[in-house]
């Protein structure tokens, strides 16, 4: 196996190994020959096989925007990239910015997990140092906004 190609390699083996700390985090196999990364049974990151050139498929809800302005990206195939599906296919040669793929993981984990395994994690902070906004709150209901009213009253009558 040519040189560029165990890089590539190497480099799928560590983002997968990276992706696999993640809690609930394991390896799908969709298709012969594909070890991609999965939250109950929820594909959160394509990655290339062994042997082929350096790719990654994540879905990035918040930078998706900014990820298709690289010029190695573009929408995943498939529909994909309709819900904000990004896949990154270098040249061969061309080494990949593994920080940002790393990111895009974390991202792609996020928004594929169960919350109850998002809220495990804590807050994430970028390669900018920002946080990701936080959903808005809901509004409470008109039945629930008055229920909260009457206990409010009941106990400042107990008062």
């Amino acid at each position: 196996m040519p040189p560029k190609k165990k890089q590539a390699d190497s480099l799928i083996k560590e983002l997968r190994a990276f992706g696999l700390t993640y809690p609930g985090a394991h390896t799908k196999s969709p298709w012969p020959g594909h070890l991609d990364l999965a939250v109950n049974d929820k594909t959160f990151a394509y990655l290339s096989s062994d042997g082929a050139p350096f790719g990654i498929s994540c879905k990035l809800p918040h930078s998706a925007g900014a990820a298709l302005m690289l010029p190695f990206t573009k929408p995943t195939a498939y529909g994909l990239g309709k819900s904000g599906w990004v896949s990154a296919e270098l040249p061969e040669g061309q080494l990949p910015p593994i920080e940002l793929f790393k990111e895009w993981i974390d991202e792609s984990y996020r928004a594929q997990a169960p919350k109850k395994l998002v809220a495990s994690l804590g807050a994430t902070v970028d390669s900018a140092g920002r946080s990701p906004r936080s959903a808005p709150k809901r509004k409470q209901s008109r039945t629930a906004a008055k229920s909260a009213k009457k206990r409010s009253r009941a106990r400042a009558a107990k008062r």
